[in-house]
């Protein structure tokens, strides 16, 4: 038992170790320059273009599937989910994104 308790106290101290190594390494907490790029892109998109993007898709793959064509049926499927995840991140960007700290140059 004893060698389980060391076990974990290792555990512990290597995850408060890993917290204070992490809280160093950006204390700002400032977005890189290539982030900043892709969120002044990204928030061009409008929102709602994922979600018709991952309906289409969906609705394509059903056809697919209907037309016996499993395979590319399978494949664009798999797009849907991405599309949203992307639609997700272009909704955060908007509203949490680096430019409500960081002013937009003109």
């Amino acid at each position: 038992m004893s060698k389980l308790n060391n076990k974990v106290m290792d555990t512990e101290t290597l995850t408060d170790d890993l917290k204070s190594r992490a809280r160093s390494v950006n204390p700002r907490r400032r977005e890189g320059k290539i982030a900043k790029a892709i969120e002044s892109q990204t928030s061009r998109i409008p929102s709602d273009a994922f979600l018709w993007a991952a309906g289409g898709v969906m609705t394509t793959s059903l056809t697919l599937k209907f037309l016996k064509m499993d395979h590319l049926a399978l494949f664009i499927g798999q797009w849907a989910a991405p599309l949203l995840l992307f639609g997700i991140y272009n909704k955060m960007v908007k509203q949490k994104g680096h430019d409500q700290e960081d002013p937009q140059p003109a």
